[in-house]
């Protein structure tokens, strides 16, 4: 970009203030080799396998910071549209993507992290797949979460359930429709409806047996991805119970199936994502539980919980993309006499940012490459969801003016990150899935363990029993005081979660003591009584340069 005003104010020293060429933001930088975070975390998780995989991360951190960072905002200005009828008035509810869409989607697919073909490179070259999978999706999210819901929504939830459920005949044809791997745009989830989403027993979908398949009938009032090929559908069993179904955009014998969608959602953001209502008209389904062995529900939320992971990762990825945002910018623009970034106010905001995204971070990819428990899923997104959207916000601020418009990339992380304290449960249902998680699983008690494991110093060491006390005093208490104060207890969990997987990260010895420096701040600001005076007579302390050098590299 050039200098494009005129005098009298583009000359001497004054002119220099508007060299616009001095912004240049996150959007054409290669993601991989700016962010020492993630460097960090792939050295430990793929081990011997870090130098085969480099070359490849590094081409990935080219593109999402290039191609697809530049579809996102072409498509958000672009929506989908609906063509509803063809030429002879006969209802094919097609969902024409924009061009920029599927530009971005061929890279993609061209260079899928997350496809079989892929992953089996990675094994047989000493590198997990898993890690590869979570950096693939992390750079993506931070590209546009649109394009990594509508790539991710429930596949592995299709995949899995048909494997297991589905006739031989339409396994067959799933295992086609996702040769390319989940994250391949071909699932859709059909689950919310007018009476609402997270309230089963308020679910109006029927279906009715027809042979060794049913057939649905019903509306659903939100379907993530609609121009999907693969459905997966919440219906009423007759008798009552709820159940998941698999419905494809056709039927066995090639003929269109009874999906007809009513309109496309005009959203706030994630907008490079179909979201539509869609009308089941004795729509052909199989049945993805067994017949007689309930309903599935079980089967579900196991994978409601990876589908909460995959939204966290989401929050994550607008949060690290706030944060290069808000870095690039105040480096770049002068106030009083000096950049944003030598500031003394703006130097704690950033300082706190980094703290909070390194955290939110350490969360995630432990819930994705970390031991399985239960109750993490429900804790990290409460988390990274959340920080998505502060940090977008704390961007636009520290944008001011510029930040609030949409020419500016910050303006759509903010409008994208709305959805993801919503997209599989708000923190309200978050919580009761901790209760729940609780006091019919014990499934505190693993997870303390872990955190045991994790923590090095007295301070989180002492939290973790404070926490397991806290549980067990949470536990006495009155139904509805219990349930009142499930948000504070959550928050509790996830505050000593991250502390401890934050000093653990200090032990890997990859980064000079630095993430010793980010633990402690952590912990100071969440697990530490900041006193009567909360904090202001406490020795000055200034890390932020320290901070900076392991956050990125601009």
């Amino acid at each position: 970009m050039g200098r494009y005003l005129i005098e009298p104010f583009d000359r001497g020293d004054r002119g220099d203030r508007y060299a616009t060429e001095r912004y240049q933001g996150a959007a054409g930088r290669n993601w991989w080799r700016c962010d020492p975070t993630l460097r960090l975390l792939m050295r430990r998780h793929l081990g011997d396998g870090f130098a085969w995989a480099e070359p490849h991360l590094d081409r990935l951190g080219a593109l999402m910071g290039g191609l697809v960072a530049e579809c996102a905002e072409e498509t958000d200005r672009n929506p989908p549209r609906l063509e509803k009828y063809d030429k002879w008035g006969r209802d094919v509810s097609a969902v024409v993507m924009p061009p920029s869409f599927h530009a971005a989607r061929r890279a993609l697919m061209a260079d899928n992290f997350t496809s079989p073909s892929f992953a089996g490179q990675a094994r047989a070259n000493g590198a997990d797949p898993a890690a590869l999978g979570a950096a693939w999706t992390y750079l993506l999210d931070q590209a546009d979460i649109g394009m990594g819901c509508a790539l991710g929504t429930g596949g592995g939830m299709v995949v899995s359930l048909a494997e297991k459920h589905a006739p031989a005949d339409v396994r067959d044809r799933v295992r086609e429709i996702f040769a390319d791997g989940f994250y391949s745009g071909e699932a859709a989830q059909l689950f919310t409806e007018r009476s609402g989403g997270s309230d089963l027993a308020a679910l109006e979908t029927e279906a009715a047996p027809a042979g060794d398949a049913w057939l649905l009938t019903g509306v659903k009032w939100f379907a993530s991805n609609a121009n999907g090929s693969a459905f997966v559908v919440l219906a009423r069993m007759p008798g009552g119970a709820v159940a998941p179904f698999l419905v494809l955009w056709e039927r066995r014998d090639g003929s269109r199936n009874g999906v007809r969608i009513r309109r496309l959602k005009d959203k706030l953001g994630t907008r490079s994502v179909a979201s539509a209502e869609v009308e089941l008209t004795g729509a052909e389904a199989f049945l993805l539980a067994g017949e007689g062995s309930g309903s599935g529900l079980g089967t579900m939320m196991k994978l409601t919980n990876a589908s909460r992971l995959g939204v966290a990762m989401m929050g994550l990825g607008v949060a690290r993309r706030a944060l290069t945002e808000s870095i690039c910018y105040a480096r770049a623009r002068e106030a009083f006499g000096r950049p944003l970034v030598e500031q003394p106010l703006m130097r704690r905001k950033l300082a706190e940012l980094i703290v909070e995204v390194e955290a939110a971070q350490a969360m995630v990819f432990d819930g994705h490459l970390g031991p399985r428990l239960r109750l993490t899923p429900a804790l990290i997104k409460l988390r990274a969801a959340r920080l998505g959207l502060t940090a977008a916000s704390d961007a636009i601020e520290v944008h001011g003016g510029n930040g609030y418009i949409e020419q500016w990339p910050v303006a759509r992380l903010l409008r994208d990150a709305q959805v993801n304290p919503i997209w599989e449960g708000g923190d309200n249902i978050l919580c009761l899935d901790v209760r729940r998680a609780i006091l019919k699983e014990r499934a505190h008690l693993p997870f303390l363990d872990h955190l045991r494991a994790l923590a090095t110093s007295g301070l989180v060491r002492a939290r973790v029993d404070d926490l397991a006390k806290a549980v067990e005093a949470w536990s006495g208490l009155a139904p509805a005081t219990a349930e009142a104060r499930l948000y504070p207890l959550a928050q509790f969990m996830a505050d000593v979660y991250a502390a401890a997987l934050l000093e653990d990260q200090a032990t890997w010895g990859l980064d000079d003591d630095r993430k010793a420096l980010v633990a402690r701040l952590y912990a100071d600001s969440h697990l530490t009584d900041p006193g009567p005076l909360r904090g202001i007579d406490r020795p000055s302390e200034d890390p932020l340069d320290t901070l900076l050098a392991g956050a990125a590299t601009l």
